[in-house]
């Protein structure tokens, strides 16, 4: 089968696909954390977003093999397993998805760069769902300034954390 991808556009959405497997088991670290820190509802957040990370390295995934191109799966580095806080957690996920935006812009640039039409056609779902990602953990974060250190507003916030349903995924 001829290869419709040139080889530094395929090397560049592999690097991807290792960076958004890492971000899922990033955040399946953080919900261990926070499972181990008897907040459940964060817990279940992270686990919805680490199940959502790995379909984003699928989505790239399945790109690469319709197009004919070789996929190579790189190790995984381990993730972070001690957080300060609950805060910390959110501050660092909202930091993850700062620079999976990074990497994303990266990738869509080098797209260009080769001409590459299909793949930037492909990288517009991923920079739309970044700004969407970004924008949820801001708010979190955000949510952690008015409660501070209220013990009830923290679990207030981590029981609606919690009721994040699948489908808004």
């Amino acid at each position: 089968m001829t290869m419709t991808i040139s080889q530094k556009m395929q090397d560049a959405i592999n690097e991807q696909i290792n960076i958004e497997f890492m971000s899922s088991y990033t955040y399946l670290s953080m919900s261990a954390w926070c499972e181990r820190e008897s907040f459940s509802g964060s817990a279940a957040w992270m686990r919805f977003q680490s199940q959502e990370e790995k379909e984003h390295a699928m989505k790239l995934y399945e790109f690469l093999a319709d197009r004919g191109a070789k996929i190579e799966l790189k190790p995984i580095a381990a993730p972070p397993v001690d957080f300060a806080s609950l805060r910390d957690v959110f501050e660092q996920a909202l930091q993850n998805e700062i620079d999976v935006s990074a990497s994303i812009n990266q990738l869509y640039e080098t797209a260009l760069h080769e001409k590459a039409y299909a793949t930037a056609a492909e990288l517009q779902w991923f920079l739309t769902e970044q700004v969407e990602e970004e924008k949820t953990a801001r708010l979190i974060v955000k949510k952690f300034d008015l409660i501070g250190n209220d013990g009830p507003a923290l679990l207030d916030l981590d029981r609606e954390l919690g009721a994040r349903q699948p489908d808004s995924l």
